[in-house]
């Protein structure tokens, strides 16, 4: 995930002993959770978080945050040996270096400072919203092939990301899916079943709203394709497109305006987050 360290020179890539530092602190997660007699979804079930998220800790691909190593250890009985941790943590989440493709980098620097996020999604759920195995699934389906390096550096910055959504303050999330993503069996049962348990988990989050635009749905504004909607914290807003890897920031105000209205009218035409989880449930039990 990060360049080689250059033993010759004395000099070790931040990138790497974080890495190092996040997998160590994930084992003693994984010892101290055994020990306990609990499987990853019990833990995650006692700490509030997901199993995908206590599975990619364990195995250091997402950094753990002062809250869950301050209730693991007092859960798991750690004598304050998680939370002797914290610190180095922080300070190795402050100097490490997240690597995006360039196209991206301009975003992701707008949405870690996000008040707001409106996601319009027709082909997959936001990045945000990914699982470690749905974001794995989509990476070693491209076309031409990624190397196994970009795979594991592009999925661990995507679930880094992902700390926007439990940084405070929070910002506020709004979320139409198409109801096809949610219906597509991208990864097999197991990587959909997971997907939706973890956007149900979301859906009850208090700065979080998921709708589910309808397949019978008769009018739809947003055939174009997806899109996102943006506001940095003390700016104006922004969209964003992607598409086949190509991403494009839109900043021209009348161009926001109206993709703007257009989410408008797709929230409109959605069903309700409350319909909407209750979409998601059923789904789940479906084969």
């Amino acid at each position: 995930m990060s360049e080689a360290v250059v033993e010759s020179q004395g000099v070790y890539d931040e990138g790497e002993l974080s890495s190092d530092l996040m997998r160590a602190v994930g084992k003693q997660v994984k010892l101290l959770r055994e020990r306990a007699g609990l499987t990853q979804r019990e833990l995650g079930d006692r700490l509030g978080y997901s199993e995908d998220l206590v599975s990619s800790l364990e195995r250091g691909r997402r950094t753990p945050q002062r809250e869950f190593l301050e209730t693991a250890d007092e859960l798991l009985e750690a004598g304050g040996l998680l939370r002797a941790t914290i610190e180095d943590v922080e300070r190795a989440k402050a100097k490490a270096r997240v690597r995006h493709p360039a196209w991206f980098r301009d975003y992701a620097r707008l949405e870690a400072s996000a008040v707001e996020i409106n996601f319009f999604s027709t082909i997959a759920p936001p990045g945000l919203f990914q699982t470690e195995a749905l974001i794995r699934t989509m990476l070693q389906g491209r076309q031409p092939l990624l190397s196994e390096e970009t795979i594991e550096q592009r999925a661990a910055s995507r679930l880094a990301r992902q700390e926007t959504l439990t940084n405070w303050p929070p910002p506020m999330v709004t979320a139409v899916i198409d109801e096809s993503v949610l219906r597509r069996k991208l990864g097999g049962r197991k990587v959909r079943q997971e997907q939706l348990e973890h956007l149900l988990k979301l859906g009850h989050l208090r700065n979080i709203a998921l709708q589910v635009l309808p397949l019978d749905c008769e009018e739809n504004p947003g055939v174009d394709g997806p899109f996102v909607l943006l506001t940095p914290k003390g700016k104006q807003q922004v969209a964003y497109l992607e598409v086949q890897g190509v991403g494009q920031l839109i900043t021209d105000p009348e161009e926001v305006r109206i993709l703007a209205a257009r989410y408008g009218s797709i929230r409109g035409q959605a069903l309700t987050p409350r319909e909407s989880l209750a979409l998601m449930q059923e789904l789940l039990g479906e084969p």
